[in-house]
């Protein structure tokens, strides 16, 4: 799979993805402002669920360079991979109980994204071990009661001494004021693999409808 164009800044490395996206007209906002990827969910339990707000063809509409990524939660194989092809997906995010196996099968066809909910005490390393071989980047993002994104605040510290060898999405209730925070992560060891920060919820002025004024102040106070 081809990485995704990017428009980043030397002082910032790193992409920026904006996830529950259910407008295309805002999808084109967001490439039009430098944001690297979209992320929309398909699970249908989410309030930002937009498999009935965006058609296929509406999808394939969508212009620029901005890379599309599909979040899933425990779908059916076949079912995930027909979305794939069906809204031309450059990634998926798999935010479930996806096995080590499943999780393989999919990386075989598309770049998969593995997910992790986190809480202050998990034995990170041993948790991703299994997938390592079977996906191609991590996504760290704070445990909740269900699955998919909370919007509660991740612990970054949580990833300070782990030993990551992949690369790897920085979620969990990412917000407009944590530009200088992000900034002093990059400086980490660990964030030498940081292939993008995940926003969503905290930028919001509906669920699945994004305030642009505050996406755009973030990406252009990190990007510049």
């Amino acid at each position: 799979m081809t990485e995704p164009t990017t428009n980043q800044n030397p002082s910032f490395r790193g992409r920026i993805k904006v996830c529950g996206m259910t407008l295309p007209e805002q999808v084109n906002a967001l490439d039009e402002m430098g944001v690297d990827l979209a992320g929309f969910i398909f699970y249908d339990k989410s309030p930002r669920f937009m498999r009935n707000k965006i058609s296929p063809e509406k999808m394939k509409k969508i212009g620029g360079r901005i890379a599309k990524v599909g979040v899933f939660v425990n779908e059916d194989y076949e079912k995930l991979m027909k979305t794939v092809e069906d809204y031309r997906l450059d990634m998926v995010q798999l935010h479930g109980d996806e096995s080590e196996r499943y999780c393989e099968k999919v990386a075989n066809y598309v770049t998969a994204i593995k997910a992790f909910r986190l809480s202050d005490n998990d034995p990170i390393e041993w948790m991703i071990r299994p997938f390592h071989e079977g996906s191609d980047m991590y996504m760290f993002d704070t445990l909740g009661s269900g699955y998919g994104g909370t919007g509660k605040k991740f612990n970054w510290n949580l990833l300070k001494d782990v030993n990551l060898n992949k690369l790897f999405f920085l979620s969990g209730g990412i917000e407009p004021g944590d530009e200088q925070r992000l900034m002093e992560f990059m400086e980490l060891e660990v964030a030498k693999k940081l292939f993008a920060i995940d926003i969503n919820s905290r930028f919001e002025v509906t669920a699945g409808v994004k305030d642009i004024v505050k996406v755009k102040s973030f990406v252009q106070n990190l990007k510049g």
